[in-house]
């Protein structure tokens, strides 16, 4: 059994990996300020004691000794909406590199020997090879949230080498599935749910990214912690290919079992400032490692579409 600080745990992505933990025989402490996250995604730990969770907020204080004796930390605790990030960046920069260093401090303090991160592929920015991989520079970003991610990997592996604590830092493509409450699925179910005759679409529908199903996120992560031995590691997690956004509406208006709703583009290449129109990582390095995703992207966007339908 090890024990294991999980910040951002009762969110979407955190909640999942909560589940895998639990399975495998980790006990488990949640830190959640619950702003995006819920007792309810946890529900089923909280009645069976297999979770503790602390309601505090990173920049706050009364968190910190929560970490005494912990092997493993998994830092998820962020503001992850990259859309709002343009309007609010300050909110972004206390919420996701603050509060990192505060983490980070706290890991040094209490001698936790690992730390896990989940990062972005935003930090490639518009990148010029695709698929991108790790190496990939400049690293350049064109949203502030995709700019504190990366500065959250700069401290991190400055924290990693003057510590000696292990880092693994993982970007992200877009991950998606059960619990989920932003980004291009929920967006869409909502609006459909809304005005089941018209679905707005940001931009012109051609942006194309690569899409996971969270519990394929998490299987990942699990085996990168498991198996990386570098003092500093950086993997990136997504699908083989790429689906654009026309292709998910139709997905998700068919989970909803409608018909004839027109699409209404709000026009231009980016759905918003700092989208980034094409992105496909390259996860060679993951699968050097031994691991890949058992589905591709559009068989995650069905299984997340469906699961959204039907609630979930």
């Amino acid at each position: 059994m090890m024990f294991s600080v999980v910040t951002g745990g009762a969110g979407f992505i955190g909640s999942h990996l909560v589940d895998a933990l639990v399975a495998r025989g980790d006990r488990v402490t949640v830190i959640d300020n619950l702003s995006a996250g819920t007792r309810e995604n946890l529900a089923r730990h909280l009645e069976n004691g297999a979770v503790t969770v602390v309601t505090a907020d990173l920049l706050g204080d009364g968190w910190e000794d929560h970490l005494e004796g912990a092997e493993m930390v998994f830092h998820l605790a962020a503001d992850p909406d990259v859309r709002q990030s343009a309007v609010t960046p300050g909110q972004q920069v206390q919420q996701n590199i603050v509060a990192t260093e505060r983490v980070l401090d706290a890991v040094r303090h209490h001698g936790v020997r690992n730390i896990a991160f989940t990062s972005t592929s935003t930090v490639y920015g518009e990148a010029s090879v695709i698929p991108t991989p790790e190496e990939y520079t400049p690293l350049e970003p064109i949203s502030v949230y995709g700019a504190t991610k990366l500065a959250c990997e700069a401290l991190i592996s400055a924290y990693s080498h003057s510590y000696g604590i292990r880092s693994t830092s993982f970007r992200f493509a877009n991950i998606i599935g059960p619990r989920s409450g932003h980004g291009v699925i929920p967006d869409f179910v909502r609006k459909l749910r809304e005005n089941p005759r018209e679905l707005e679409i940001l931009g012109d529908g051609s942006q194309t990214k690569s899409y996971l199903e969270v519990s394929q996120c998490v299987q990942a992560m699990l085996f990168a912690v498991d198996h990386a031995r570098d003092p500093v590691n950086v993997y990136n997690i997504g699908s083989e290919d790429w689906i654009d956004v026309t292709a998910i509406a139709d997905i998700v208006v068919r989970a909803l079992g409608l018909s004839r709703v027109k699409y209404r583009y709000t026009g231009g290449e980016r759905g918003w400032v700092g989208d980034v129109p094409r992105m496909l990582l390259s996860i060679d390095r993951l699968k050097a490692l031994g691991w890949k995703p058992g589905i591709g992207s559009r068989e995650s966007v069905v299984a997340a579409a469906r699961a959204m339908a039907s609630g979930g």
